[in-house]
């Protein structure tokens, strides 16, 4: 049950226990991803991935007796054209460039990478949403961050610009495109229309597969190819847990704890996906990789600070 809207918000134990839970869920799927790319192409994940997430969604939202909005009143047509907006930028764009990234750098890599999720909110929301003023206190936590995104790239990844440098730092850039298309569908999210986070994440998903599966039948031809039981598995996961299932939880910490306290779930994030690769894929981390992280918790710390309660999470992927 959701608390009333009068009362202080306090983390329960059972919301610090779903917010691990879904940091752990989050911080896996960069690993699930990684194995699927073994037998599976970028179009071919992301089509099926979104394809198991739509079916799932729907199916939680007849459960539990939401209703969609019709196309008839000029609100309910502005909730859909936003809808279209997140299936674009925080479905179907970022699953395809993370799926073509993951089979070029490393698991924890990517997942790291993904914290800078809230550092391209700030500019975004300083343009689009009312009160969301870049401060000097955001901009010191912009740049201590993205600080960290240097230290994590490297000098190298300039210097080394043969076949395997260019993709692997192509591939880095890729990662910051998803991080930049959260970040829109964040906003977008924050400034469609309130029909309720169940409605919204029906509309996104299923929109978000209607286009990416069948480009994945006409493009990918590893869709109808030979396909281990892993990769099978992980494209599984991939579908029903962070995407659907997160989804539900998320919902249930928010009404529960508040946005905010959901917020803290950007710090467990890339801890989890370099644990999983390290530990399951045996992916062996660069020395850089603890400075770099520590650089950008250090800039989501200050520039959290400055936005208060009003944070989402932004650290999927």
């Amino acid at each position: 049950m959701p608390r009333d809207a009068t009362s202080p918000i306090r983390a329960r134990p059972i919301d610090w226990l779903l917010l691990i839970c879904l940091g752990m869920i989050w911080g896996a799927s960069f690993m699930a991803t990684k194995i699927a790319t073994d037998d599976l192409g970028p179009f071919a994940i992301t089509g099926m991935r979104l394809a198991l997430a739509a079916f799932a969604i729907n199916l939680v939202r007849l459960v539990s007796g939401e209703r969609m909005p019709g196309i008839v009143s000029g609100r309910d047509r502005r909730f859909w054209v936003f809808a279209l907006l997140i299936a674009v930028t925080s479905n179907a764009l970022p699953f395809l460039l993370l799926s073509w990234a993951q089979a070029h750098i490393d698991s924890g890599l990517a997942g790291i990478l993904m914290t800078t999720v809230p550092f391209f909110v700030l500019p975004l929301g300083h343009v689009f949403v009312a009160g969301e003023r870049m401060t000097l206190q955001k901009t010191l936590g912009f740049i201590v961050g993205f600080t960290g995104v240097a230290v994590l790239i490297g000098p190298e990844a300039l210097g080394d610009l043969g076949a395997g440098g260019r993709v692997a730092l192509l591939a880095q850039c890729a990662c910051l495109g998803v991080a930049i298309c959260y970040a829109a569908g964040s906003i977008g999210a924050r400034l469609a229309p309130d029909r309720g986070l169940i409605p919204l994440s029906t509309a996104a998903l299923s929109l978000a597969a209607l286009m990416t599966l069948p480009l994945a039948v006409a493009l990918d031809p590893t869709l109808t190819g030979a396909q281990t039981m892993a990769s099978l598995v992980a494209v599984g996961y991939l579908g029903l847990v962070p995407t659907a299932l997160a989804t539900v939880m998320l919902l249930a910490v928010v009404r529960s704890a508040g946005p905010g306290f959901l917020a803290l779930v950007n710090y467990q994030v890339p801890v989890w996906a370099v644990v999983f690769g390290t530990v399951f894929l045996g992916e062996e981390p660069s020395p850089r990789l603890g400075v770099a992280l520590a650089l950008i918790a250090a800039g989501l710390a200050i520039s959290q600070g400055a936005l208060g309660r009003r944070r989402d999470a932004h650290a999927q992927g």
